[in-house]
């Protein structure tokens, strides 16, 4: 589980701009922010980014989804997956889906869920920001976007590739 999709170091390598720091390693496994290094070589960090800004707890999830997503499902895990940006080989990638009932552990849930959100979108944002930002705002802010914009505006390297 990385900490950024590997389509958005691809676009930054079309874009021609560089990586935030903790994003991409080299070869080496060194902090990368040139995306064709990360992409030809290196790899992506896993999420939280290296060990100093608690990458360990990304490793960690990651380890979680590899038993949800390979293990139980009876597909391929750990090394036994086809190498990173590879076509050789079945892929034989699993799914995971838990569907999860909350009204059955306490009732309130949408309620109480609806405040904590609320609580987190009051916080003071941090100097230079406009405001805090809970799961799905920034998808509701790109598709309002899309719709001001009247449609999807691509960078013209991205155009030029798909050329």
């Amino acid at each position: 589980m990385a900490g950024v999709q590997i389509v958005v170091v691809r676009i930054a390598k079309r874009k021609d701009v560089k990586l935030p720091n903790g994003w991409g390693t080299n070869s080496s496994g060194e902090n990368c922010t040139d995306p064709r290094e990360v992409l030809k070589s290196g790899g992506l960090y896993p999420l939280g980014g290296p060990e100093e800004t608690s990458g360990y707890k990304g490793s960690g999830l990651a380890m979680m989804v590899e038993i949800l997503c390979g293990i139980l499902s009876g597909s391929h895990y750990g090394s036994n997956v086809r190498t990173w940006q590879s076509n050789e080989g079945y892929a034989n990638l699993g799914q995971c889906f838990i569907a999860v009932n909350p009204e059955m552990f306490a009732p309130g849930f949408q309620a109480r869920l609806a405040d904590l959100m609320k609580g987190y979108r009051e916080l003071k944002p941090a100097d230079g920001q406009e405001a805090i930002l809970v799961a799905g705002d920034p998808e509701r802010l790109a598709m309002k976007k899309v719709e001001e914009d009247g449609g999807i505006l691509y960078h013209p390297n991205f155009i030029t590739y798909l050329l």
